[in-house]
């Protein structure tokens, strides 16, 4: 490709130079491109139920249809389903150019990923192909995204300090071992860490998301962002805790204190400052979910366990 086609996205504080198409996957891209989320939309395919760690902010036993938080989903799907599925969102909302995995449980713990991201690369290869994930598995299945044609991830880093981060997660599960406490934290740190250096490597795109929880990591939190902004992440979306689970009794910040946190954070890497705390199973623009349309009256009250 010529030179002159060639442009740069700001990753940490350097230009690094990217073809159009890698490009296009922050410019179609709702939740990388604060202008495209009123432009483009995503379809998110919630074929992931199990989940490899335990968060104490985190509780997926339940789902009403007009709740709008991560982890949750009407229903799992099953990879083959979810040919037709994006075949009819893109037949109906042509506005749809993302295809994201981001649960209802942790992505890359589920073999239903893979399966399912290689379905739709091969079947819709024009469309952006998204993953979240909290980065345990990451540094492991990172080639596989990428032959899948993955070029956006995001991951879920709550702590770059161990000592934190053990208050904030109840266990880990890796290889068939149950990791507690200190250990836990810095088995999840380490292989977050290193995910997100060989995406970067890679040239996928990465968002890293932050979930601000006060009094456990609050005053961590721009060590978070100045960590990824210095290893080459794309852009840091600040979410405010949803108090449930072992989190239940805290306080979440005030839109205030979010917004002069997401000023603290910004000398070091580009903040999103739109995001709308996703559904599972969330197709549509940010805000302005259609997923009821998509599902009628598929859509249950319970998610079976």
């Amino acid at each position: 490709m010529a030179e002159e086609e060639y442009r740069t996205a700001r990753v940490g504080d350097q230009d690094v130079p990217y073809d159009p198409e890698q490009l296009r996957k922050i410019q179609e891209h709702p939740c990388y491109s604060e202008n495209a989320c009123h432009t483009f939309g995503r379809c998110h395919l919630p074929v992931a139920p199990d989940c490899n760690i335990q968060c104490n902010y985190c509780v997926r036993d339940f789902d009403c249809v007009n709740e709008s938080r991560p982890g949750v989903t009407s229903k799992v799907i099953r990879p083959e389903e979810s040919l037709e599925l994006v075949q009819k969102v893109i037949d109906e909302f042509p506005f749809v150019k993302v295809i994201g995995i981001a649960g209802p449980g942790e992505p890359l713990a589920n073999e239903e990923t893979f399966e399912t991201l290689k379905l739709i690369h091969e079947a819709f290869p024009h469309l952006i192909m998204c993953i979240s994930t909290n980065g345990l598995m990451l540094p492991e299945r990172i080639d596989e995204l990428q032959q899948y044609g993955v070029g956006n991830v995001t991951v879920t880093l709550n702590a770059v300090d161990p000592a934190i981060g053990e208050k904030i997660y109840s266990f880990v599960n890796y290889h068939g071992k149950h990791y507690t406490g200190r250990e836990a934290a810095e088995l999840l740190l380490k292989n977050q860490l290193e995910g997100i250096r060989m995406a970067v490597e890679r040239k996928m795109f990465v968002k890293v998301n932050c979930v601000y929880i006060p009094g456990v990591n609050d005053e961590h939190i721009p060590e978070i962002a100045r960590t990824v902004g210095e290893m080459g992440a794309y852009s840091f979306n600040l979410i405010p805790l949803i108090p449930q689970y072992k989190f239940r009794d805290i306080t979440p910040p005030t839109p205030a204190e979010k917004r002069e946190m997401q000023d603290r954070c910004a000398p070091y890497i580009k903040q999103m400052r739109h995001c709308a705390r996703c559904r599972s199973d969330a197709i549509g623009r940010l805000g302005h979910d259609v997923q009821s349309r998509i599902y009628g009256t598929e859509i249950v009250t319970k998610k079976k366990k």
